[in-house]
């Protein structure tokens, strides 16, 4: 299953279908796709699109031959909102990839875009199904999970515990676990018991990612910052912050890529949202702009790799990260 595909295979095939509405995960199937092509060819360029900033001209470039024969895969994100003229644009190009071109499709499963979803694996598309994690049974295989893939072991209390501190995010759940194994690498394969879980996270819960997170998103610079300072004071992991700032931004590209009229109930079985977070980040769309989002993301991305070791200063990278985030809100709106 192409879901499971090692990063020594050669090469993945040319059109790969990710449905599924569990954002880490499609993520993380996206990346395996991007590394196969990359352990073939190390030059491969990833290039993302997403509705609302697809353009015709844009896609047709990429998926065409190039000069040189580059390698590229190209990802068609939230692919079942696209516009009418898109899908035509999408569909036509299935048959007449580049060889040296992988298209990856991401939907969300759902109703919307059913008829995309067909033309694509009628096409000949290699289908990764993300399943959605709702029960916190899931949640612990899912820690487990992460744990094993770093050849440690976490017990199943601490993991129960991990849960209740740091909440039910996928992606916080998988960078508090990053933190928790790095932070204990000098205990080389003892398991991470409730004691290694209490000793780094009680106490931490008074400010999490998603609080800083919320007023960035919302533009508000001064109260996010004060409170990621006090986040940082109480010992919440930094990476924990730019995962929240991530899954924060995205949503908002999410819901704004979304037909406004739609209904929240709609909406949550889309975007694999429950209704109250739709209803939340519809209130914080407003002043948002494709360019803002495209900065917004841009920031996290940078920030996310200065915490976890491209820079001296992580504190320094995830304020500068809320200033600009901040800022990011209302950019090229007009006044």
């Amino acid at each position: 299953m192409l879901g499971l595909m090692p990063a020594h295979v050669a090469s993945p095939p040319q059109l790969v279908l990710v449905v599924g509405a569990e954002e880490l995960l499609v993520d993380r199937a996206v990346a395996r796709v991007v590394a196969a092509r990359r352990a073939a060819d190390p030059e491969t360029e990833a290039r993302d699109l997403m509705p609302g900033s697809f353009s015709a001209g844009t896609f047709a470039e990429l998926v065409s031959p190039s000069l040189f024969g580059e390698s590229r895969v190209v990802v068609v994100r939230s692919a079942q909102d696209l516009a009418a003229e898109d899908v035509t644009m999408l569909t036509s190009a299935l048959g007449e990839l580049a060889d040296e071109i992988t298209l990856v499709v991401v939907h969300n499963g759902g109703v919307k875009g059913k008829a995309l979803l067909t033309a694509v694996e009628k096409a000949g598309a290699a289908r990764v199904d993300v399943a959605k994690v709702t029960k916190p049974t899931e949640r612990i295989a899912f820690l487990r999970d992460e744990f094993k893939a770093a050849k440690r072991q976490i017990t199943e209390e601490a993991a129960r515990a991990l849960l209740d501190a740091v909440g039910n995010e996928l992606r916080e759940l998988a960078a508090a676990a990053a933190q928790l194994i790095a932070d204990t690498a000098e205990d080389g394969k003892a398991p991470i018991d409730e004691t290694v879980v209490a000793k780094y996270y009680s106490g931490r819960a008074e400010v999490s990612g998603f609080t800083v997170a919320d007023l960035a998103v919302d533009g508000r610079t001064a109260q996010a910052l004060e409170q990621l300072r006090w986040a940082l004071a109480t010992g919440t992991a930094p990476v924990l912050i730019t995962s929240a700032l991530a899954a924060g931004v995205r949503s908002v590209a999410r819901v704004a890529s979304a037909p406004r009229g739609a209904r929240p109930a709609d909406l949550a079985r889309d975007l694999g949202m429950p209704p109250w977070k739709i209803d939340k980040v519809r209130q914080q769309v407003r002043g948002w702009t494709p360019d803002g989002i495209g900065t917004a993301l841009l920031a996290v991305a940078e920030a996310d790799a200065a915490v976890k070791g491209g820079g001296d200063d992580p504190a320094y990278a995830l304020e500068r990260c809320v200033v600009t985030v901040c800022q990011a809100r209302g950019q090229g709106a007009r006044g």
